[in-house]
């Protein structure tokens, strides 16, 4: 009885929360003062960051239903235009078609920290609209403001190193997506040299990083990942430097999922270091497949092919799948990996060519491959055995790729891959 009594007082405590969270969003739209609306917007992150998560999906569901444009406003202002196409019949569609949730977030903007709070609001955002469709139209207008608000213009870049405040290295450890970070150590070696980390910042989140990149500085294009992570590998010397290798980026808030940053801050970086080292002449990464290895055992689906094409992707699945006594679960683990026969590593290659060179384009394509091939990035060799832990086994069979960024080509590169054609070397199209 008196579980059931304080459950039911935590619901009427949560209703009263976003009642008062909602009269406030009403307030702060009808404010007309500067002060006011400060100090009003205030009050609504506080009482959002209060709320229970049952009640903050509540908050995103009125927010949907009450802050919407009037759709019979809409229907007679866009009758007006069709009417009478002009600047102002234009202008009065436009503003009656904007969302008031979207001049909520501007004011809730204004008040200090008022960027970050959406940021977080964002983010909870995310873990719901999958599973609640009727939130996407919310959704779409935080990105919508925080594309702009976050646009690369506003961003400052930072170079990273050990000189850096301990928050921001602990930072840097935590949000490594790609390649744990194994504590101070690992992170030392990291930022020696011939390691370079950047990260860009924005004015309202000084101290906080949006997306990093890790670096490595090279003497030729690598082919293994385990050299460029291993903390007791001794610094190069500059004059090695030849090859700038880009092999982590990372994001560092979740709320910002799907603002443009990673593809600025590669070409940001790349222009860096050509300034700081003339020498370098190749910039590349070293980049992971993750969904390789699932797209094998779904028996290496691939539409839009010739029919000599898929004769030979066929042949390859069917020479690697033999090759492992039918049990692809042997390619999982480095011995299994070494012991195939010159004819099925060579399939696997030939698996890897196809899967990047023609299903990343695809709808589901693999994310990393559209990222860099979107990005303006030439699909430039594929490196078997170069990723031998847990994860890069699972993932790709070990199996990792170099992309080149061609700086003076990246734009028609970009250009070729949203006509759905991947720029790749000659060698990777022999595989084809």
């Amino acid at each position: 009885m008196l579980d059931e009594i304080k459950s039911a007082a935590r619901k009427v405590n949560s209703a009263r929360h976003l009642r008062g969270l909602l009269i406030d969003c009403r307030r702060l739209l009808s404010e007309r003062g500067e002060a006011n609306s400060v100090a009003i917007a205030r009050n609504v992150v506080a009482r959002f960051r209060e709320l229970p998560e049952d009640e903050q999906a509540s908050f995103f569901e009125r927010l949907s239903r009450d802050f919407s444009p009037d759709p019979k406003l809409v229907l007679r202002h866009a009758q007006a235009y069709a009417e009478s196409p002009n600047a102002q019949t234009l202008l009065s569609l436009t503003r009656s078609a904007e969302p008031l949730r979207q001049e909520l977030l501007r004011r809730i903007n204004r008040s200090p920290g008022g960027t970050g709070s959406i940021v977080a609001m964002r983010r909870a955002l995310l873990a719901r609209v999958n599973k609640q469709p009727e939130l996407q139209a919310v959704e779409a207008d935080f990105l919508h403001l925080l594309s702009s608000w976050f646009n690369p213009g506003f961003l400052r870049l930072q170079r990273v190193d050990w000189n850096s405040p301990a928050q921001l290295l602990e930072q840097i450890i935590r949000h490594e997506a790609v390649h744990t970070i194994d504590g101070w150590d690992d992170l030392r070696r990291r930022l020696q040299p011939d390691r370079r980390c950047f990260a860009f910042f924005h004015p309202q989140l000084p101290d906080e990083p949006l997306i990093f990149v890790e670096v490595a500085l090279l003497p030729a294009m690598p082919e293994a990942i385990a050299p460029l992570i291993d903390k007791a590998s001794e610094p190069l010397p500059p004059a090695q430097f030849k090859v700038a290798a880009f092999y982590s980026i990372s994001n560092c808030q979740p709320g910002l999922k799907g603002v443009s940053l990673g593809n600025f801050l590669i070409k940001r970086v790349a222009e860096e270091l050509k300034r700081e080292l003339p020498q370098l002449r190749t910039f590349c990464t070293l980049s992971p497949i993750p969904g390789f290895a699932r797209w094998v055992r779904a028996g290496a689906p691939c539409a839009g092919l010739t029919k000599t094409r898929a004769q030979r992707l066929a042949e390859a699945l069917a020479t690697l799948t033999h090759a492992c006594g039918g049990d692809l679960d042997r390619l999982t683990h480095a011995a299994g990996l070494r012991a195939l026969p010159a004819e099925a590593s060579q399939a696997l290659l030939r698996l890897g060519a196809y899967y990047l060179g023609w299903h990343a384009t695809a709808e589901g394509g693999d994310p990393v491959a559209r990222f860099h091939l979107d990005n303006g990035a030439r699909l430039e060799r594929l490196d078997p055995l170069a990723d031998l832990s847990a994860k890069g086994l699972r993932q790709s069979f070990g199996l990792m790729v170099n992309y080149l960024y061609d700086l003076d080509k990246v734009e028609t590169h970009h250009e070729k891959f949203v006509q759905g054609e991947v720029a790749q070397s000659r060698l990777l199209s022999s595989l084809l």
